[in-house]
C-alpha cells in the first residue's frame, strides 16, 4: 500500500481544539485559525504525489544558493504586513518587489502567503516564481506560512517554492514529522525556525540541515539580537544557519555573522527601505 502523509477533514477537524504551545499567545492565534483555514480541503498526500514535483524545478535549490562560503548571503522577504507592526505596504505588488530583490543580488526570496495577519496568498507565490524562471539568475523561493499539515507542501510543490517553514514552537514533534517528510519527497529543503536552546534541541531531533534563529519572541514581539548570538553557536557546523528578524543596519548584519550565521532573512526592513538595494549591499557587507 503507497504510503500517505497527514490525516483528511475529520482529523483535522479534531485537532482545531489542540493548543501549540502554553498558554495562548499570538502564535497558538495563528496555528489555530490555520488549521481552521484548512481544515476543509486539506486531506492526505502520498509519496508518490509529492514526488512527481522532485528535481521539475527551473529554480535553483534553497539550500544551495544560501550556502557561499566566506560570505553572508540574504533572503529578502515580501511582507505586506504582520501582527507585530500591523501593515507595512499593503499596495505592494509581490512580483515587482521580488524582482527588485533579485536584481539587487539577494540569493533568496520569502514570499508570505498567509492572508489574515500578513495580508499574502498563495497566488502571490506563484506569480513571483513564474517571473523568476524568466530571469537570467532565477532566486528560489521559500513559501513563508505556518505550516501545519502536509498538504499545504503539496501547495507549496505546485506553486514551485523550493523551500517550507517549520515553526518549531508551534508544533509537536508528531506534527512536524509528517511535513518534514512530505518537504522531502517533494524536493523542497525545510528551513527550521527556532527562537531558543529548547527548540533547537526538538529541531535537531528531526537532523535538518538547515535551522532560522528567530529573535523576535513570538509570545511579545520584543526584539533581541542577543538570541541569534546565545543560540547559533550551538548549531552542529553542517547546519546552514540563518538569523532572522531585527536586522536594519550593516551593524546588525555584522553581528549576526560574528555570531555564525551564513544567512539572513530580512522582511520589514528591506520593505520599508527608501532602496531596497542599497540595503541590501549594506547588510551582505559590500
Amino acid at each position: 500500500m503507497e504510503r500517505g502523509l497527514g490525516g483528511g477533514v475529520k482529523t483535522i477537524a479534531r485537532r482545531l481544539g489542540l493548543v501549540s504551545v502554553v498558554g495562548v499567545d499570538k502564535l497558538t492565534e495563528i496555528m489555530d485559525a490555520k488549521r481552521r483555514e484548512i481544515a476543509p480541503f486539506a486531506r492526505a498526500v502520498t509519496e508518490a504525489e509529492l514526488a512527481a514535483f522532485a528535481g521539475r524545478s527551473r529554480l535553483p535549490g534553497f539550500r544551495q544558493s544560501l550556502h557561499v562560503p566566506g560570505r553572508l548571503t540574504v533572503i529578502a522577504e515580501v511582507k505586506r504586513a504582520s501582527p507585530s507592526v500591523g501593515t507595512i505596504r499593503s499596495e505592494v505588488n509581490a512580483v515587482a518587489q521580488a524582482r527588485l530583490y533579485a536584481e539587487a543580488g539577494a540569493e533568496c526570496l520569502s514570499v508570505l502567503t498567509e492572508s489574515t495577519y500578513f495580508k499574502g496568498q498563495l497566488q502571490d507565490l506563484i506569480e513571483v516564481v513564474q517571473d523568476q524562471a524568466t530571469l537570467p539568475v532565477p532566486r528560489p523561493c521559500i513559501r513563508k506560512d505556518f505550516m501545519v499539515h502536509p498538504y499545504q507542501v503539496l501547495e507549496a510543490a505546485q506553486a514551485g517554492a523550493r523551500c517550507i517553514l517549520i515553526i518549531v514552537r508551534g508544533l509537536t514533534d508528531a506534527e512536524i514529522r509528517p511535513i518534514h517528510a512530505a518537504a522531502k519527497w517533494a524536493g523542497l529543503d525545510t528551513l527550521f525556525e527556532v527562537h531558543d536552546e529548547a527548540e533547537l534541541e526538538r529541531a535537531l531531533r528531526h537532523d535538518p540541515d538547515m535551522v532560522g534563529v528567530n529573535n523576535r519572541n513570538l509570545s511579545t514581539f520584543q526584539i533581541d539580537l542577543s538570541f541569534a548570538e546565545r543560540v547559533i553557536p550551538q548549531m552542529p557546523a553542517h547546519i546552514l544557519k540563518v538569523a532572522e528578524s531585527g536586522i536594519k543596519t550593516a551593524e546588525d548584519a555584522a553581528r549576526m555573522r560574528h555570531a555564525g550565521a551564513h544567512a539572513l532573512l530580512v522582511g520589514e526592513s528591506l520593505m520599508r527601505a527608501d532602496s531596497p538595494a542599497a540595503l541590501l549591499q549594506a547588510l551582505r557587507g559590500r
